[in-house]
């Protein structure tokens, strides 16, 4: 990966975390004066005539309003809400498997609330059947995941960028593990 293609942590006038552009985008709002850097990742872009700092946090030099995110219910999100762990035997993988709490065909629905990891065993065992008829229980209880700064940008301060942790209010221990 180039360093015009690495992760830039946008900023809103508030200094609330709005998305995450690559440093070639970020270098097009600075140009404009659209935005200033507030950190820097310590590697230098380069142009025929001009060479500067790379971006790592910039700021909006003006209000962005958005309605609030939301996370969207995929199974990659599924998986990182229950933490890659089977909801039944607590078994840790990546290959695990979608589960309906209380099945489809007997009027469950497709929501947070009703979606669990399990593993392809567990998942076999309960089958169409609900938990008391599979004789299972949960783990934990399936939630909806809130649509923080610490939970929309925290796999990105686990993949390197510790300088966010500050900015999407997490601490340094949390930005270690």
């Amino acid at each position: 990966m180039g360093v015009v293609d690495a992760n830039v942590l946008v900023l809103n006038l508030d200094f609330q975390p709005l998305n995450v552009c690559n440093v070639r985008r970020a270098v097009v709002l600075l140009s404009k004066d659209k935005a200033s850097v507030v950190e820097q990742n310590g590697h230098l872009v380069t142009s025929e005539r001009l060479s500067f700092p790379s971006p790592s946090v910039i700021r909006l030099a003006y209000h962005v309003k958005r309605p609030r995110p939301v996370v969207k219910m995929t199974r990659k999100e599924v998986l990182v809400r229950d933490d890659h762990t089977c909801q039944y035997c607590g078994k840790r993988g990546h290959d695990l498997t979608l589960d309906h709490v209380m099945p489809r065909h007997r009027g469950g629905q497709h929501v947070w609330e009703n979606v669990v990891a399990a593993c392809k065993s567990c998942n076999h065992r309960k089958g169409g059947r609900t938990l008391i008829e599979s004789r299972m229980t949960l783990l934990r209880q399936p939630v909806r995941p809130p649509a923080t700064p610490q939970y929309l940008y925290s796999s990105y301060v686990r993949a390197g960028e510790r300088s966010w942790s500050k900015f999407i209010g997490l601490d340094e221990s949390a930005a270690a593990s």
